[in-house]
């Protein structure tokens, strides 16, 4: 079996919560050799229980060091570690990697070649530099909250934390890129990605309605903001979802329904019409799917050439049979719980597989095994546990 990909880095893990796991969890998956390196108390309570879900499906494929970075000794430990890296991450607020002498010039003092990953809410510098970075904070600062829900119900949160996962995502997107330009320049450089900055970018179409068009975009509930119909509608034992953007589409459901009028109905028959009649086409549409069943009308209209799908509870979702085909998640063997299943990566290659190895340590299971790879002997590492250096 050929080596993971990223195998031939070694990548410096100081991330706490969620977007930076969220980044290093991209580079652990595939290959690279991830040092996590946490406080001597360990990081549990940051990110959830150390044993929970949440902190079990971030911080698997890593290594864990605990060191305190506060003390001489230990900001020793992690220069030796910087001299052999390839990569160092970090999501504290702006101002402690200086404050810890950590920050990108200092180590890149010791290694030139260094890529240095900082993740934050707002930015590195700016007026809301010091301002403590969140998930639904980003969500209502990015404007995503004022295009989620029902019109006139109010903003509403996403379900997951999308500003933190982008925020990550972007960052390992950063760093990889760091790395190839790296093979160019023979130089390391700090990438910076932010919660504000990712959940702006998400945007996508809707703030390019503004920034473009000169359009405040909306609430629109179930419905696509502007593709119409293409919502939610009732069904017999539920509800489903369609998709019929375009005439084309539009003219093909008209036909499943067996309501060819609607096709080319006066108020229906462009795509301005139907987004701005939206409310009676859709009361029209969902008179008829309430007559059958989620099952029958999915398949119907699929075969109709009609994109449609289920809703489905998160234990519908990995009972689905295109879910279990692709393989989407990883069964690995935890000392203290067992076998726990865990959520993988959405990218497959024709040669290069990502994998999970090893499930998430314990606070500080691999310490001694790394500082006697930096030359400390078991004299010297009593010592430092002594102390409370790690």
């Amino acid at each position: 079996m050929s080596p993971a990909p990223l195998a031939r880095f070694k990548v410096l893990d100081l991330t706490r919560v969620r977007a930076g796991p969220t980044c290093v969890r991209q580079l652990a998956d595939w290959g690279a050799d991830v040092i996590k390196i946490e406080s001597p108390d360990g990081d549990s309570g940051l990110g959830g229980a150390r044993h929970g879900p949440d902190f079990q499906n971030l911080h698997r494929n890593k290594r864990s060091l605990t060191l305190d970075l506060k003390s001489p000794d230990g900001l020793a430990i992690m220069h030796k570690l910087v001299a052999q890296s390839d990569v160092v991450v970090e999501n504290y607020r702006p101002d402690v990697k200086f404050r810890l002498k950590i920050d990108y010039e200092s180590l890149a003092a010791i290694n030139p070649r260094l890529v240095y990953a900082s993740i934050s809410g707002f930015g590195q510098d700016g007026p809301y530099l010091t301002r403590p970075g969140f998930d639904q904070i980003a969500q209502g600062m990015g404007g995503l909250m004022s295009i989620t829900g029902e019109p006139g119900q109010g903003p509403m949160r996403v379900g997951i934390p999308v500003a933190d996962l982008t925020a990550g995502i972007f960052a390992a997107m950063g760093i990889l890129i760091a790395l190839l330009e790296r093979e160019q320049s023979g130089q390391g450089q700090w990438v910076q990605s932010s919660l504000l900055a990712a959940q702006i970018s998400m945007l996508d179409f809707q703030a390019a309605r503004w920034t473009i068009g000169h359009e405040v975009p909306g609430q629109a509930g179930n419905d696509h903001p502007t593709s119409i119909p293409t919502g939610v509608f009732p069904t017999a034992d539920g509800h489903i979802n369609i998709a019929a953007a375009g005439n084309d589409i539009y003219r093909r459901l008209c036909v499943a329904l067996d309501q060819p009028e609607l096709a080319d109905h006066p108020d229906y028959n462009t795509d301005k019409k139907r987004s701005a009649n939206r409310k009676p086409l859709n009361a029209a549409i969902a008179a008829v799917t309430i007559a059958k069943t989620s099952a029958a009308w999915i398949d119907l209209l699929n075969k109709a050439g009609v994109p449609s799908g289920p809703i489905y509870k998160m234990d519908e979702v990995f009972a689905d049979p295109q879910v279990q085909h692709l393989n989407l998640t990883r069964t690995i063997a935890h000392a203290a719980l067992g076998e726990i299943e865990v959520i993988g990566q959405p990218i497959e290659m024709s040669r290069s597989q990502w994998d999970i190895r090893v499930a998430t340590p314990e606070a500080g299971e691999h310490t001694h095994a790394i500082l006697t790879g930096l030359g400390y002997d078991p004299a010297a590492i009593a010592e430092l546990r002594a102390r409370k250096v790690v």
